[in-house]
């Protein structure tokens, strides 16, 4: 049992992808070498659809979903800006180079902002706003939260995950993303329903038929429910509104997105023992009893997979490498939540950024602890770590949920929990004899690792300012240490995981305790670009942030 990563990902294949062009800085403008310096930071990287897996009637379903998925592609650039579809149009009339590269880094980013750089504006000079296109442009904080205590009948509306805040004349109003998307998601509905008419499993035409219904009612409780119950599948799928991320006024309003994948049985056979250990991971966190959760469900189905198609809010920007879903605490309680392996994608970020990474910023002595499985690991304990800790909470008597009382510090404090714990959890795998004491150190050097991978996305971004927290926290109780004269860092083996635990318990507790102001002066004290990390990540500046996906499903189904 304890060597069941060991042979995890044997002969695994990665993904060449074509190599990004260079720029030849003769004979273009200043504007044209920003635009092709700021593309080259993502490396093509082609993922394969293998139809052969899938029996003719599969096929049927998965080109239906792929048209549902191009619809939330549809959807969610127009939740980010209210101008992106205005300026989409005005890029593909143009037939300049200029425009040309606009239009290719605009499609990257789901608009004219650099979510890698503070989302900065790299056309025009309008700054995006802070609740997208979630709400009124010109509406404050303060605004929203006068009318909430003003008019308390309208919490409920106001906070809810799937509305739009607009004006009314003098007043404020929700809009279900029902209604506010009416055609576009009867569209998306329709190609779902004609989906589960070739679904031969019923578990999978359960889904699909309740997703299908709760795109036009706006709730989505239901098909959650049926989405924990998918079993013997191959197809593994979700589409609807889900991250908070781009909200971030509020980290309120959720935003649409679909995972199109394929499932890897024999894969997802070897994670099984994972999953009796939920509840025993839960009983071991860092905090006193009182605030840890064991209401929610513990079913916590796990999945290793190969991603084929992604849509929407997940495909913009940094691509991710696994997901934790439902974020309903409703469902959560109920069934716990699902964790999904993104398995190709893994693959070709390993290869292509992070050990490229660790061979710049890591001491040469430690560079051979940088391996794949500690990689795919702690990706899997990160993803099992959203699901334990707090949730549901009480504040001031009040009964109400982490993510409402931290506001918009909610995302930062999240993934940062998730990734202290993938670590924290790794190890404890170790003491339950899960693993072998020798891959401590490689979970922690890893780590280490994939602490700068993360922060290149931005530390205005939730996992990038995450990872800024963890990286200037550890460097500060020497669970890290960087040497000036090499201009390299490692782990203190000594202090690490002393610094993980103590990091561990103040995010926890900042959630259980719905305190907002404390997470607040956590993100401002440690939310920061340190020396040390200005001076190595100045360093990868020669290497791509993220991977760019060539999907091959596209070519098939244009």
């Amino acid at each position: 049992m304890k060597y069941v990563i060991t042979l995890l990902f044997a002969g695994i294949i990665l993904f060449a992808g074509c190599e990004p062009p260079k720029s030849d800085p003769g004979n273009q403008s200043e504007e044209t070498t920003m635009l092709k310096e700021k593309i080259e930071k993502f490396a093509p990287t082609e993922l394969k659809y293998d139809k052969s897996t899938l029996d003719d009637r599969q096929q049927k379903v998965v080109e239906k979903i792929y048209r549902a998925a191009k619809i939330m592609d549809e959807i969610f650039l127009d939740q980010v800006y209210s101008k992106n579809k205005e300026i989409k149009a005005e890029l593909m009339k143009k037939d300049t180079d200029e425009a040309k590269l606009q239009l290719e880094l605009f499609t990257i980013m789901f608009g004219p902002f650099d979510r890698l750089d503070h989302d900065k504006p790299f056309m025009g000079t309008d700054e995006k706003p802070l609740g997208a296109n979630y709400y009124p442009e010109d509406m404050t904080k303060e605004e929203f939260e006068n009318w909430i205590k003003e008019n308390p009948e309208d919490e409920k509306a106001f906070t809810s995950e799937f509305t739009f805040i607009r004006r009314d004349g003098g007043k404020l109003v929700a809009i279900p993303y029902s209604e506010y998307y009416k055609d576009q998601l009867t569209e998306a509905s329709n190609y779902l329903l004609e989906a589960a008419e070739y679904a031969d499993n019923q578990s999978v035409k359960d889904y699909l038929t309740t997703r299908a219904a709760a795109l036009l009612s706006n709730d989505y409780f239901e098909s959650d429910m049926k989405w924990m119950d998918m079993n013997d599948h191959a197809i593994e799928v979700v589409i609807g509104p889900y991250e908070v991320y781009e909200d971030k006024l509020f980290n309120y309003k959720a935003a649409f997105e679909c995972f199109l994948t394929i499932r890897d049985p024999e894969e997802t056979e070897k994670l099984e023992v994972f999953k009796s250990y939920l509840r025993d991971m839960e009983i071991h966190l860092p905090i006193p009893d009182m605030y840890k959760n064991f209401e929610r469900g513990s079913e916590s189905p796990l999945a290793v997979v190969n991603e084929i198609y992604t849509a929407g809010d997940t495909k913009a920007g940094v691509q991710t490498i696994a997901f934790n879903l439902p974020n309903d605490e409703r469902v959560r309680k109920a069934k716990g939540s699902k964790k999904v392996m993104l398995k190709n994608v893994t693959e070709a970020k390993f290869e292509k950024l992070l050990m490229p990474i660790a061979e710049i910023v890591l001491d040469k002595k430690q560079l051979k602890y940088v391996t794949f499985n500690s990689f795919f690991t702690h990706s899997l304990m990160h993803e099992m770590s959203h699901g334990i800790g707090p949730g549901f909470i009480v504040v001031d008597g009040r009964e109400t949920e982490v993510k409402k009382e931290l506001k918009e510090t909610y995302s930062t404090l999240e993934e940062c929990k998730a990734d202290i714990l993938g670590v924290y959890n790794n190890i404890f795998m170790i003491e339950k004899g899960v693993f072998p004491r020798s891959y401590e150190r490689e979970f922690l050097v890893t780590k280490l690792a994939g602490t700068f991978r993360s922060v290149r996305f931005g530390i205005s971004e939730a996992h990038g300012g995450g990872n800024a927290i963890i990286y200037n926290f550890l460097m500060e109780k020497g669970g890290f240490e960087y040497d000036e004269k090499t201009e390299k860092v490692k782990v203190n083996f000594r202090k690490a995981y002393t610094a993980f635990e103590e990091l561990g318990n103040l995010v926890l507790m900042i959630q259980a305790k719905g305190d907002y102001k404390a997470a607040q002066e956590l993100i401002k004290k440690y939310v920061v670009i340190s020396p040390s990390m200005k001076t190595l990540t100045d360093k990868l500046s020669v290497l791509p942030v993220d991977i760019k996906p060539i999907y091959e499903i596209e070519q098939m189904y244009q």
